[in-house]
């Protein structure tokens, strides 16, 4: 079955497990389709030992779960996918070392990167940051016109990501994309699942 990247939540690594199991599971009940743990300072043992809580958490639900940089604790619970950046290992040896039915995705912000991506297995692109972001403090806008330039000219899905709200995702309808990624605007929403159900509105209109 083809993962669905509609709505693509990636998670905030502040968040103790408890509470971020919680968070994650009201916005897969008010609609998200695909989790990515992104956990950029834990070590190796909290990474895992959160990747394998919400792993199992997520299978109940059918939701794939997508490790964010770490392909060794994606192999080492099983995860639906692992997603790479420009300076992690190189999508082809990647794919080298995973499973076939393992989802690949890498962060792009050039046609360039994207086409490379899709040359070497990626099975999906990231391709931000398409707002400012405070989720991640390095992240480069992109350029005008980029979004569009890249997805019509690869054929993997696209999923935007960085600062998408709720009040400016109508600026990048019509663009080709297979989904949205979003972080804080659910992750810190009062009520994630309200928060998650009215991307899914905004996202049927796409």
């Amino acid at each position: 079955m083809k993962p669905d990247y509609s709505l693509y939540l990636v998670t905030e690594e502040s968040i103790p497990l408890n509470e971020l199991a919680t968070i994650v599971e009201e916005a897969i009940k008010g609609g998200a389709t695909l989790v990515q743990l992104r956990e950029k300072a834990s070590s190796g043992k909290v990474f895992y030992e959160k990747a394998l809580h919400l792993n199992e958490l997520l299978k109940k639900y059918d939701v794939p779960l997508i490790i964010n940089d770490r392909v060794d604790i994606a192999l080492a619970i099983g995860a639906a996918g692992v997603h790479v950046g420009q300076d992690d290992l190189p999508v082809a040896a990647v794919r080298k070392i995973v499973p076939q039915e393992m989802i690949v995705g890498v962060s792009v912000a050039t046609l360039a990167e994207a086409e490379d991506a899709q040359r070497n297995g990626a099975d999906y692109v990231g391709v931000g940051s398409v707002f400012p972001t405070q989720s991640k403090k390095d992240a480069e806008l992109l350029l005008d016109g980029s979004l569009t330039e890249i997805t019509s000219n690869i054929t993997i899905p696209a999923v935007a990501i960085g600062g998408i709200q709720i009040d400016n995702i109508a600026s990048i309808k019509n663009k080709g994309l297979a989904g949205v990624a979003v972080v804080s605007a659910i992750i810190r929403a009062h009520n994630p699942a309200k928060a998650a159900s009215a991307f899914k509105d905004e996202l049927n209109n796409f």
